[in-house]
């Protein structure tokens, strides 16, 4: 399975993703100078499963909002939204918009319906789960992190 991932996407020096490896399942990892960053980047990590993000063109928006007054949970709740809206749209995702204020997160997926031909997609995430999940920041001025693993 390693083979067909794809490499960490760079958006800025502050703002990419990667995967990790968890036995059978998947880790997904962003980073940001923001905790909006590194869970926008921990969504495309989550795209990254499935299809290389830049297979999926920005054809739709698609709001997406959850609350948790835990930074991790809220976390593992994104990326389990976004699955659901994935799962239930049948649609890929390229790229996310996140704000974060107090418990709520307002968010947004940006993609366009599945074309197995052209997104050949991978695998199927079931969900986010709480293995390996983390939200911090490295340090003071550091880049945040938001990590957990997914199953597949």
């Amino acid at each position: 399975m390693a083979d067909a991932q794809p490499t960490p996407e760079r958006v800025s020096p502050q703002i990419h993703w990667e995967h990790f490896d968890h036995q059978a399942d998947i880790g997904v990892r962003g980073y940001g100078a923001t905790v909006e960053e590194a869970f926008e980047a921990a969504a495309v990590a989550l795209s990254a499963v499935i299809t290389d993000p830049e297979r999926v063109e920005a054809r739709q928006r698609v709001p997406i909002e959850c609350r948790c007054p835990d930074r991790e949970l809220l976390l593992v709740d994104w990326l389990n939204a976004i699955i659901y809206q994935m799962a239930t749209r049948n649609m890929l995702f390229r790229s996310f918009n996140v704000r974060i204020e107090d418990d709520d997160l307002r968010g947004e997926g940006v993609g366009e319906p599945v074309d197995r031909e052209r997104h050949e997609p991978a695998v199927e995430v079931k969900g986010a789960t709480y293995t390996a999940l983390a939200v911090y920041q490295e340090g003071p001025g550091g880049l945040w992190i938001a990590q957990c693993v997914v199953d597949v």
